[in-house]
């Protein structure tokens, strides 16, 4: 029986992109204090208050220009460290605070102009160092360092010869390094520091990896490597590789589901491998399918996890123990009520709520995000999401296709701002794991191989028609709403099919992809040979070119009669801005209305909360004039 209607209040624009009160906690190796982040002069900085004392937090960042979005406790109680990059331009640096010094600055451990860090990580076996990766000698090129963390000193470990894509560094120092191979596949072999000749261990083939192999870590002990594995089957799962012989062996696996892999796009979210604070061993193991499910891999962990899961009907996210495994700060995604964060005391079995980070939305008011299974017109099953609007009866309702990025990621359970907005307007709101979606087998993933614009595009069309079929959305309301490969996906919806939209909402996304891939940094350019490349085409080749220029929405720019709001960073170095202005003039050229908004200080998808806002209001007001539904009207 459909529910009756009743009144749901209208949420307000700020309170869904605003700033939580406090998020991302995690306790210090020592068990005495707890960092989170919190605003301060309307931007995320890093705060650090006592677990057992009743003193005032203190705010021990100072950065008012940009959220920091990243930190990492050191094994010395007196440093900690973060990550933050200029305006979007994804140049990452490490900062350094001195928690001892209230007065003393943030110092930048890494400051060379136009370089970035990637690969980061302090090393619970090397205490007072970490080991990274940076381009600060040759921008096309990562050098591997060690970086001693109290002098700020930085030690050249190795340097690329241009052909590394990746490299791991043992306990002990020994080296190895990733390479690809012309066609795709990646190859790890031991490096010979002295010489730079390397020493084959294994290969693994790029297109089970469009990404590159994740995870990726380092045992304790230096003699191997936990990584993903999917050889010898279809499903993702974590094993050992032993870097002397190059020998497999399986570590955990699930029957149905793929380790959550998902931070290797998103790195805020939490690693699928959980090791422990002391001694880096793995001690347990997460897959995500329609929820997560975590395998416990160690007594102590088993006996702590068990009692975790009581404290929410969420899914565990960010976990963090001190040292001695007994201390735990842990929160939960979940789709209504988010972040909800808690301390944990093993050793005494105590447990009390720290913060929920939107106290400002009630669960009630928000809507349930529900697993579903669409079935593509080809019997492919596809995995979805579908949100409903609270208090409306669930028929013939507007309908916000909301296709995610990647195209190598994939849609969750979980709250979502932009999903939560929709709903609340009116909305509903599906989301589509469109074949070539990473979590669901090698065999779903491959099969979006050259079908960008084909059957990857033709999933969300189905997905369409069986939600007007099963009577949920009205066909004459449908509009279609993605960022990056999803804002591909806007418009190719609005070029290839444009007879399905009513209303579009690019942002960020490529709409020429021959142009997108000659403007991408150049040292992801090597690296592009395993995804782009062999799903999509290498704008090099003279047939790949064209074929990717038969798949790019600018090629149909003459067919768009949909409503179109494009939404872009200034500094998007991924998607860079001409991608949108290409489509925005073409549009304009033929008198065609479309709405533009550029964002100089952001990039790829965008941090500071008065720009998001300016966007979602803007967003808001676009489909209710399209769809019908009820915008924010201050």
């Amino acid at each position: 029986m459909f529910a009756m209607p009743r009144e749901v209040p209208h949420l307000a624009i700020e309170d869904l992109f605003g700033p939580p009160v406090r998020t991302r906690a995690s306790i210090s190796p020592d068990g005495t204090r707890i960092a989170y982040l919190a605003p301060w002069r309307d931007r995320l900085n890093v705060w650090v208050e006592s677990v057992d004392s009743e003193a005032e937090a203190r705010c021990v960042t100072a950065d008012g220009n940009r959220s920091v979005l990243t930190y990492h406790w050191t094994d010395d109680p007196r440093w900690l460290l973060y990550e933050q990059d200029g305006d979007g331009d994804e140049n990452w640096h490490i900062h350094r605070v001195d928690l001892d010094d209230p007065d003393a600055e943030a110092v930048d451990l890494t400051p060379f102009p136009g370089a970035r860090v990637i690969s980061f990580e302090p090393l619970v076996t090397r205490p007072g160092k970490a080991i990274l990766s940076l381009n600060r000698r040759k921008l096309t090129e990562f050098d591997l360092y060690e970086l001693d963390i109290a002098t700020g000193d930085l030690t050249m470990l190795a340097e690329n010869p241009g052909r590394i894509t990746g490299w791991l560094c043992t306990p002990s120092g020994d080296l190895y390094a990733q390479t690809l191979t012309a066609g795709g596949d990646i190859e790890l072999s031991r490096w010979d520091a002295g010489t730079g000749e390397t020493h084959p261990v294994t290969t693994f083939d790029g297109a089970d990896y469009p990404l590159g192999v994740q995870p990726y870590l380092c045992t304790p002990d230096g003699t191997g490597v936990w990584f993903g594995s999917n050889r010898d089957g279809d499903r993702t799962r974590p094993a050992r590789l032993d870097l002397a012989t190059g020998e497999e062996t399986v570590v955990d696996s699930h029957p149905l589901f793929d380790l959550d892999t998902r931070s290797t796009v998103f790195p805020t979210l939490p690693s699928p491998l959980i090791r422990d604070r002391s001694t880096g061993e793995l001690i347990g193991v997460r897959y995500l399918g329609e929820r997560q499910v975590i395998h416990p891999l160690d007594p102590h962990f088993a006996a702590v996890l068990e009692n975790l899961e009581k404290l929410s009907d969420g899914d565990l996210s960010a976990i963090s123990s001190d040292a001695s495994g007994q201390r735990w700060v842990v929160a939960f995604t979940h789709d209504r009520d988010p972040g909800v964060t808690y301390y944990y005391d093993h050793s005494t079995g105590e447990s009390r709520p720290l913060f929920r980070p939107m106290p400002r939305l009630e669960p009630e008011t928000l809507a349930p995000m529900t697993p579903v299974t669409i079935t593509a017109r080809d019997g492919l099953a596809l995995p979805s999401y579908l949100t409903l609007p609270v208090g409306a009866e669930p028929a013939g309702l507007p309908l916000v296709l909301l296709v995610h990025g990647g195209p190598w990621s994939r849609d969750s359970w979980g709250y979502n701002p932009v999903v939560q907005l929709l709903a609340n307007r009116g909305y509903a709101v599906l989301q589509v794991n469109f074949r070539g979606s990473t979590g669901y087998g090698k065999a779903f993933l491959r099969a979006g191989i050259g079908e960008l614009a084909g059957k990857m595009h033709e999933d969300l069309i189905d997905a369409v028609e069986w939600a007007v079929g099963e009577g949920y959305a009205d066909r004459d309301r449908v509009a279609i709403f993605g960022g990056s490969y999803g804002g591909y996906a806007a418009l190719v919806g609005v070029t290839f099919t444009p007879d399905v939209f009513a209303a579009a909402i690019d942002f960020c996304g490529p709409s020429n992809l021959v142009t997108f891939l000659r403007t991408v940094p150049e040292f992801v350019k090597p690296q592009l040979v395993n995804n782009w490349y062999l799903y999509a085409g290498n704008p090099d080749d003279t047939e790949q070119e064209r074929k990717l220029r038969t798949r790019s929405p600018i090629s149909r720019v003459d067919e768009i009669r949909t409503p179109l709001m494009v939404v872009q960073g200034g500094n998007d170095v991924r998607v860079v801005k001409a991608e949108s202005d290409q489509v925005v003039e073409a549009l304009r050229a033929r008198g065609i209305e479309v709405e533009y908004l550029v964002k100089d200080d952001e990039g790829h998808g965008f941090v500071n909360p008065e720009n998001n806002i300016d966007v979602y209001r803007a967003a808001d007001r676009f489909l209710a004039r399209h769809l019908g539904g009820r915008p924010d009207t201050r």
